[in-house]
């Protein structure tokens, strides 16, 4: 790896395939990448990818994976040729089995929409190396340890990001009203919760946020899109100056905070 500025990390909310057409949030997350020092390589830690052992993708340029369905035949013709990082996979494999942290290869694996959809609003040039691995629990104090086991990346210029959902009930959706009405209680108050938890770095609530948080069996049904959080706040950890929300507000009623750690 070469020497490159230290980059901060992420955690988005990375929306479904329609994300596309939505001109407020495409905006946002357009102007957010456009904040940021350009990263030498793109680390991605996405909800729809779980396997164990820790597992890393396609490490050249391969067909995305579109895993979702009934969505109209444009979301299935969406491209993103991001470069392979071979070169990042082995700093990963070597940062993680220092930690004797077991390892798997699956190169036939393209990025997931939980990497590609944010992406190609963020970098539409898809001209910086991605690499995505999998998350191997969705247990957060494991994901936490993960997430500082990856932190040594920052230094070499790799942004690392957590893609999920702030909050993630798919049976709480109302596609038929404007994607920006208010949201249900639910999910408000865990949007609420959450934001006072990370400003105030409560890592011990966080982590225990199925219990502590209000509207938890709610807001997420099954954890797997606030599991990635926890990888982010592990790398974000040792050098954390202070959390920032980026983007905040709803769609479909879901919360869609995103958060930068420098």
């Amino acid at each position: 790896m070469t020497t490159a500025t230290p980059q901060p990390v992420l955690y988005l909310s990375h929306g479904a395939p329609p994300l596309a057409d939505d001109p407020v949030w495409t905006k946002q997350l357009a102007e957010w990448s456009s904040g940021l020092v350009r990263p030498t390589a793109i680390l991605i830690v996405s909800a729809h990818w779980e396997a164990a052992p820790l597992t890393i993708g396609a490490t050249e340029t391969v067909p995305l994976t579109y895993d979702f369905g009934g969505f109209a035949e444009r979301y299935y013709q969406v491209r993103y040729p991001a470069p392979g990082a071979p070169e990042l996979a082995a700093t990963v494999r070597k940062l993680l089995r220092a930690h004797e942290t077991p390892v798997a290869d699956e190169p036939a694996r393209g990025l997931d929409h939980g990497a590609y959809v944010p992406l190609v609003e963020m970098f539409p040039a898809a001209d910086i190396p991605v690499l995505q691995i999998s998350m191997p629990t969705l247990d957060p104090a494991a994901l936490v340890e993960l997430g500082r086991k990856l932190a040594p990346l920052r230094d070499e210029g790799v942004l690392i990001i957590g893609s999920g959902f702030f909050t993630h009930n798919l049976r709480g959706l109302d596609l038929r009203r404007e994607n920006d009405h208010e949201p249900p209680e639910w999910s408000a108050e865990f949007d609420d919760w959450g934001n006072q938890a990370i400003t105030a770095l409560d890592l011990d609530a966080l982590i225990d946020f199925e219990r502590k948080a209000p509207a938890s069996a709610l807001a997420h049904p099954r954890t797997e899109h606030f599991a990635p959080l926890f990888v982010s706040l592990g790398a974000g950890l040792d050098t954390l100056r202070g959390p920032r929300t980026v983007i905040d507000g709803f769609w479909y009623g879901l919360a869609k905070r995103s958060w930068q750690f420098d």
